[in-house]
């Protein structure tokens, strides 16, 4: 994936590169934002972060969403916000050609003129215990402030390699960003079930402590009967 993005930031380097489609600025005031979430629940602050930030992210803006995820599709189509797409139960392997067929309608989207940015949202996983949403813009392309380390030729012109090649570098980055929203997913699920597995050990050992107590307590009063009555006998 780097050697993909120091090719991707070569080719927007070069002279003729924006005469690329991709660095187009489309002449509208909607945004398309691509929100990944899980389908199910119990999986912790997982979604709600997810859909916290994007609701951040748009407030004030004329945008239009494609979900991947029920969580995501659930929230956004009930409180009307327009979908251009909704996807659901792309399970705990997706494909490559799961990300192709998300990705082909934010392209379509830009091509078209119908937004001037497309942004994604999702979760991105670092470590077993940590993982933070991000939103990442990929569209439309800029060129970067940074070189690169070094020179690549291009034939035919770089605007050209350009416009067949960052579809595919956008499939990956999307294909990147699912597999990464479903390891962080399973991250904070397991995270969740622990915590939820030891609050349920300490509410049963504070309900065993306290039959302990009361079985304890009838006992001592049983005896104390019993003793009473054997004294009451003797009398």
């Amino acid at each position: 994936m780097n050697k993909f993005n120091e090719v991707i930031k070569t080719l927007a380097l070069s002279q003729d590169a924006e005469s690329s489609i991709y660095f187009n600025k489309n002449k509208v005031d909607t945004d398309l934002y691509i929100i990944i979430t899980s389908d199910s629940g119990l999986c912790g602050s997982y979604n709600a972060n997810v859909i916290k930030r994007a609701v951040e992210e748009m407030e004030g803006k004329k945008v239009k969403l494609l979900t991947v995820g029920e969580k995501a599709r659930s929230y956004f189509v009930r409180r009307g916000y327009d979908t251009i797409a909704e996807y659901v139960e792309v399970g705990d392997y997706p494909v490559y050609w799961d990300a192709v067929d998300i990705m082909k309608h934010a392209i379509d989207a830009y091509k078209n003129g119908e937004v001037r940015n497309v942004k994604l949202i999702y979760t991105k996983f670092y470590s077993p215990v940590k993982q933070e949403v991000e939103v990442l813009r990929l569209l439309p392309l800029e060129k970067p402030m940074e070189k690169v380390n070094r020179e690549f030729e291009f034939e035919p012109r770089a605007s050209k390699v350009l416009d067949y090649i960052f579809p595919k570098y956008l499939n990956n980055m999307l294909y990147f960003a699912i597999l990464s929203s479903i390891a962080s997913e399973y991250a904070m699920r397991m995270s969740a079930m622990d915590s939820a597995t030891k609050n349920a050990q300490e509410l049963l050992n504070k309900l065993q402590t306290m039959y302990n107590r009361l079985r304890q307590s009838n006992i001592t009063q049983e005896i104390t009967e019993i003793v009473s009555g054997a004294e009451a006998l003797k009398e």
